[in-house]
Order: structure tokens, then C-alpha cells, then sequence
């Protein structure tokens, strides 16, 4: 009706605040992320970075300077798998992704994150305390922190109970696989 302010529901599949992606990734970093789910025991994964979409056209992601909030259309053209119709969230729940997202804007990771997926895989002796130090310091990879996000909205996305410091992107990507 003219003069309303309606918004439109969102296109049938179309991604919708809450859910998440696993996107494929080019060039040497992603080959290196490639490489190290291998070695983690994943096999070579098609997808190297995962991500929160909290509306809006945006999406909030880990990255090496912080996580930060950027527009979806950064990964236009990249083979991108969405949580859209395969992870059932209520509206409340989907608010609460959305938040606990944009709460970690700003929060970094290290080398160590990788260190203690690795400690993990090899189950050598030093795993808890680089999981402790990563935990205490707060940081986050992509797929933690799509984890951590799940997990501050009551959803656990894998039954195993794992450490989302623990979750690859191959992991998430495999929870959407038809």
C-alpha cells in the first residue's frame, strides 16, 4: 500500500540474520587453511572461512586484525554454502546470534588458534594449555566464532560438545552438506 513502511519478507533461500556461511577462499591463505584441515584430519575441505550474517546485507567475520562487520557482497562469486534451511533457528534465537555477533566485532586471533586445533588433532600433552591461553585471551577463528555465536544463543551445533575453539570451517561445512 503506498505511503506504508512494509518491509518485504526475504526471497524463499535467501540468507537470513543468524545464518552462517562457509565460503571458499583463494590464493595462498586459503591453500594454507586448506592444507591445515588436512593435516587436522578434515581432507582438503572446499571451504576455508566462515562467517555470521546479522542482516542487513552484512555479515560479521574473524579476521587477523579483529572480527570485523563487512558487507555479504565481499564473497559475491565464491562457492559459499548457507546455513539457510538447514540449521532451524526460532526468531529469538536468530536475535541472539545476531548479537553475541556483532559483541565480538573487534576481537582478534593468533597463530595460536591453530596451534591448539593442532595440539588437539596430534593429542599431544600441551593441548590444554594452549586451549587455556586461546580461551583466557579471548580469541577467535572464522568457525569458532560462528560456534561461539551458536553457542551464546543456546544452539549447540555439534553433539559432541567440542570446544568451539575446536570447529573448522570444513566441520561447518559439513553440517550443511545435503
Amino acid at each position: 500500500m503506498p505511503g506504508t513502511s512494509e518491509t518485504s519478507p526475504a526471497p524463499p533461500g535467501a540468507p537470513l540474520p543468524g545464518d552462517f556461511a562457509v565460503v571458499r577462499m583463494g590464493g595462498h591463505v586459503g591453500r594454507l587453511i586448506r592444507f591445515g584441515q588436512w593435516i587436522n584430519g578434515d581432507g582438503f575441505a572446499d571451504y576455508e572461512h566462515a562467517f555470521v550474517h546479522v542482516g542487513d546485507g552484512e555479515l560479521v567475520e574473524a579476521q587477523p586484525g579483529g572480527a570485523e562487520l563487512r558487507p555479504v557482497t565481499v564473497y559475491d562469486g565464491r562457492p559459499t554454502l548457507w546455513s539457510t534451511g538447514r540449521i532451524t533457528l526460532t526468531e529469538e534465537q536468530r536475535s541472539a546470534v545476531v548479537a553475541a555477533a556483532r559483541g565480538y566485532i573487534g576481537v582478534p586471533y593468533s597463530v595460536a588458534d591453530y596451534f591448539a586445533l593442532a595440539a588437539h588433532r596430534f593429542h599431544l600433552p600441551v593441548g590444554p594449555l594452549i586451549k587455556g591461553y586461546v580461551a583466557s585471551t579471548k580469541h577467535m577463528i572464522f568457525s569458532q566464532l560462528v560456534d561461539q555465536c551458536y553457542q551464546d544463543a543456546g544452539v549447540r551445533l555439534f553433539a559432541d560438545g567440542r570446544w568451539p575453539g575446536y570447529v573448522t570451517p570444513a566441520d561447518l561445512a559439513e553440517l550443511l552438506r545435503p
